[in-house]
This record gives structure tokens, sequence and C-alpha cells, in this order.
């Protein structure tokens, strides 16, 4: 059994929550800005589809990826050196969380409900949240969001309406979260794309401990500013 939220943004002990399906938690409440910092201050994540009620999640082991151990294949180190693209930080958060949201090849519906939209877009104007942007010939070609508490970085969706998009603004995202002290990046689940970038697992409490020293970190909340644009521009 999962326990059921009440008002407060109060979780239950990581402990008690589920190995199958792993990692969840409880359910209810809401989406409140207090809720969420709470819940990632505690290693704790959102995730539901349209029609069911608030989920939460803490899975056993987690996927991180430590910024200094980020790892460019080849053939995206190239495309890198070309610089035909420009990245931006946090000029276009809503218009990256809709990419974020629209379906994805034969998807119909998507985990990013109108909700989840509006509750990040608080974050992003409390400081919180914050976007990565790919151009393409002054188009938004994909980016990432994503949420920083202190040195401590949670990513939460990715999109590219072109190849590697998503991955340029990844790539910059990380370099510049390693020069300025950050320690660990939360990736939540595993997957092969993340893991050839250098993500790897970790138990459950060692990712406890390291992000309760990170986000105690002193991090001001509010927007960043970055701005990467090609050659000759």
């Amino acid at each position: 059994m999962i326990s059921w939220l009440g008002p407060a943004p109060v979780f239950p002990p990581l402990k008690h929550a589920l190995a199958d399906p792993n990692g969840l938690l409880a359910a209810g409440g809401d989406l409140a800005p207090e809720r969420l910092l709470a819940a990632y201050r505690q290693g704790i994540f959102p995730w539901f589809m349209p029609g069911e009620p608030i989920l939460w999640w803490s899975p056993d082991p987690r996927t991180v990826l430590l910024p200094g151990e980020l790892h460019v294949p080849k053939s995206l180190a190239k495309t890198l050196r070309n610089r035909h693209y420009s990245v931006t930080f946090d000029t276009a958060f809503d218009a990256v969380i809709g990419g974020c949201a629209a379906p994805r090849g034969t998807e119909r519906g998507t985990w990013i409900t109108d909700e989840m939209r509006a509750a990040y877009g608080e974050l992003f104007r409390l400081g919180y949240a914050h976007s990565a942007e790919c151009w393409l010939d002054g188009e938004l070609a994909g980016g990432l969001y994503g949420v920083a508490i202190g040195r401590m970085f949670y990513g939460e969706s990715m999109f590219a309406r072109a190849p590697d998009a998503s991955k340029i603004a990844f790539v910059h995202l990380v370099r510049w979260l390693h020069a300025r002290g950050f320690g660990m990046i939360d990736c939540q689940m595993r997957t092969a794309h993340l893991v050839r970038f250098g993500a790897r697992d970790i138990p459950r409490d060692e990712f406890i401990a390291t992000l309760t020293v990170l986000t105690a970190q002193s991090g001001e909340p509010g927007p960043w500013h970055y701005a990467h644009h090609p050659l000759g521009a």
C-alpha cells in the first residue's frame, strides 16, 4: 500500500517506496511549488498519466550523471565543433516544455499534462526551473528542462525537432553546470541514451546523501544567462 498525501507538503519515508513498480511512494496531493521543492529535496519526483492521480516516485537504484564524468560521443563532438547552431538558457521555457509535451512517433498522449506545464512554469517564474534551448536558423530545434536547487540539478525531459538538437543543448548545459560547481544531475530512470553520456546507477541511499549536501549549498534562484552563437554570427 502507498500513502495518500494530505494538504501539507509532507512525504512518507523513502523506505516505504514499492519495489514493483520501482519507487512508487505516494499518491495525491498537488503540484504547488512548496510540495514540488520539498519532493525534489528528498529525492522524489512526480510522474503520472492523464486521468491518474498525481503519483510520486523515488526509484532504487537511481540513474545520475556527475557533470565531470560527461562523455561526448565522437560524432556529436564533431557536430559541436562545427558550431552551426546557437544555444541559450532560460529564453524559451514555455516553448521547450511545450516541445517536450508534444506526442512523439506513434504516441497519442503525454505525461506532461497542462497541470504539469503550469506547475513547472510557476517554478520557472520562481527561478527554480530552467531550460536549455538549441536554435538552428533562428528556429527552436530542441532543448530540455529541469529543476535546480543549490548545486543539484534534476533533469525532467528533452525533445528534438532536428538531429542532435537536444543532445547539443544537453552537452552545453552539463558543461556549464560543471563549471559552476554542480555535483550531480538526476536522470531519474536509466536509458541507453543517458548511459552513452556517462550516466550510471547508484543506490538510492547514496543518491539521497549526495543530494542532501548539494541542495544545502549556495545557489540563488533566478534566470540563468547563457548564449552560444555560431562562428561569425
